[in-house]
């Protein structure tokens, strides 16, 4: 998480917890630097946060204080408010206005509760993307044996990535690879696919499944932009070129295990089913 992104989150903490109630002064950018030891922009964005979130508001002469709840909204949350109510909504959300729409207050409103009642369930927007992504992953469950083949199990793990990401074309951008997030499902994925790469060190294995993995979102970011520029591009080459971004998605994921097969192939025939306890079913 960000470091503005875990200031935003306490100060959203004490909002919800009252220790902060409606027309109090928040922390200043001058008290967020001093109190936090961080820059003045991260102390600005922390702000601007969670004036994105509807929790905050800046009354001339006074400053930045917490905002009254909404008077539309209900001040306390439905008996059935819970998170993963919360991650559905942000679900819906992102997949109709992307990423840039989802924001607590907007769930808020569409659940019919007040902004606040959602930090009891979710301490804030980043940490709501990553239950989202998780959610995501997990709507196409792993199979349950088999496949103890290293490419057939990469090859079922990008199909299954892919798939995911056109249901959901946010998630491209919502996961960084160098940034881990606690995300089980992930996890789930990676645990699987390590179980088949057998032969190199563990590092190897592991920046060869982060590889494809980084192909897939590559080839996701952007689907529906990338298939009018293919087609902007068909007609630029021969009107008898038919472009298909999942034939693209086919063609280079074909490449990139092709490019990996050296590293596991040489090592096959030196172990057996036997000798493979790490392909145990996944339960």
């Amino acid at each position: 998480m960000h470091q503005y992104a875990r200031i935003a989150t306490e100060l959203q903490r004490r909002i919800a917890a009252g220790e902060l109630r409606p027309g109090d002064r928040v922390p200043s950018t001058r008290q967020i630097t001093q109190e936090w030891g961080v820059a003045m922009a991260t102390a600005t964005k922390v702000l601007n946060t969670l004036r994105q979130e509807g929790l905050v508001r800046a009354v001339q002469g006074v400053g930045t204080v917490v905002a009254s709840p909404d008077r539309t909204a209900r001040r306390e949350p439905e008996p059935d408010l819970s998170r993963d109510r919360i991650v559905a909504a942000g679900l819906r959300i992102a997949d109709s206005d992307g990423l840039a729409g989802v924001s607590m207050r907007r769930i808020a409103t569409e659940l019919g509760t007040a902004t606040m009642s959602l930090y009891r369930h979710v301490p804030g927007k980043d940490d709501l993307v990553v239950l989202m992504a998780d959610a995501a992953l997990t709507e196409e469950p792993l199979p349950a044996g088999g496949l103890a083949d290293w490419r057939a199990r990469l090859e079922l793990l990008a199909h299954l990535q892919w798939r995911a990401c056109h249901r959901h074309p946010w998630l491209s951008g919502a996961i960084p690879l160098n940034r881990p997030q606690a995300m089980p499902s992930a996890m789930r994925h990676t645990e699987w696919a390590l179980r088949a790469l057998a032969g190199p060190a563990p590092k190897t294995r592991l920046y060869a499944y982060l590889t494809l993995v980084g192909y897939v979102r590559g080839a996701a970011a952007g689907l529906e932009a990338e298939t009018r520029d293919m087609s902007a591009l068909a007609g630029l080459t021969s009107p008898d070129i038919e472009f298909d971004i999942d034939e693209l998605f086919e063609f280079g994921l074909g490449r990139m295990l092709d490019g990996l097969a050296p590293l596991f192939e040489h090592s096959a025939g030196r172990h057996s089913r036997r000798d493979r306890p790490d392909l145990d079913p996944v339960t």
